[in-house]
């Protein structure tokens, strides 16, 4: 999860962009940019918290999949901003590019998260349907508590 940082970096040298330009360059559109950039950084955070902040924690693949996705809407219209208003907004071209790639990687991820929250729904599903049908060869399912013997000359 450490690939999400870059983007952070880049946000954070963006809003630096945005904060050192004259106030009258600032109009509303680049004001536009910086509020997509502090939401992907509040996103940004939930992700870490998601992965246990470094340290080595199992990650759900259903709450994965949710954030990942809003990550990838905020980066589908991070992008879409960078690409009408950079140079308006004197975006620089690296931090276009970084976005881009973060994007690409925030992409991979919540397909990933999604395949496999999908895969345990599925998983989940067929458990519980073998459950309510009592399932025979499974544990608690179709056992009698009786064991015939077989009659007749052994």
């Amino acid at each position: 999860m450490t690939h999400i940082r870059p983007t952070l970096l880049a946000a954070l040298a963006a809003l630096g962009i945005f904060a050192s330009a004259p106030a009258f360059a600032q109009s509303n559109v680049c004001q536009d940019g910086q509020k997509i950039l502090l939401e992907r950084q509040s996103i940004i955070k939930q992700v870490n918290n998601l992965t246990g902040g470094g340290k080595k924690k199992q990650i759900d693949p259903r709450a994965a999949c949710t954030v990942f996705g809003k990550l990838v809407n905020n980066g589908d219209a991070g992008l879409k901003w960078m690409t009408t208003n950079k140079d308006w907004c004197q975006v620089p071209d690296q931090v276009v590019e970084n976005f881009q790639q973060d994007h690409k990687r925030a992409q991979t991820f919540k397909t990933q998260a999604c395949g496999a929250a999908a895969k345990i729904a599925e998983m989940e599903k067929r458990a519980k349907q073998q459950a309510q049908q009592g399932a025979p060869g499974r544990i608690g399912g179709g056992l009698t508590g009786t064991l015939s013997v077989p009659k007749g000359a052994l």
